[in-house]
């Protein structure tokens, strides 16, 4: 299924934007996909906070990637500003990370690279879960890690 959208989709998928009967689709689809997802998962914050709150989850994204091997993020791209707020929090996750470590992230269009989509799924499919709709969560099963992160 996400071939066929990345051929013939204007734009990205957007979880949000599919019914039930799609998103099982979507996250059956992801299931297959070897790999492991890992998520970061803050706590809601009141919307003029949004952007902190995504820099707590991306710094601690960086610290759990690195763990697992990581040295490459690709993330999808927003306007310029926000891109360089990412690369900066990026930066700064580094100085926590033993000496010499390497670690970089790249912005990507969101319309561009389907495999940014897989991410997308997963994200709705915890967010599901954690408002209480398990089902798309359960059809990832254990590809999916996703540990909380404390916003202040």
């Amino acid at each position: 299924m996400l071939q066929a959208q990345a051929r013939h989709a204007p734009a990205k998928l957007h979880w949000v934007a599919r019914d039930d009967k799609e998103r099982l689709e979507l996250a059956s689809t992801v299931a297959e996909i070897d790999g492991l997802h890992v998520v970061a998962v803050g706590s809601p914050v009141h919307q003029r906070r949004q952007e902190r709150a995504r820099a707590y989850c991306l710094r601690q994204l960086v610290l759990e990637l690195h763990g697992f091997g990581v040295e490459q993020l690709f993330m999808e791209a927003r306007q310029p500003t926000l891109n360089t707020r990412d690369i900066t929090t990026v930066q700064h996750a580094r100085y926590t990370l033993p000496k010499g470590t390497r670690f970089r992230i790249d912005h990507l269009p969101g319309a561009d690279e389907a495999l940014l989509w897989v991410a997308d799924i997963v994200a709705g499919a915890v967010r599901a879960e954690k408002l209480g709709d398990p089902r798309y969560r359960e059809i990832l099963g254990d590809k999916v890690i996703d540990f909380p992160v404390r916003v202040l």
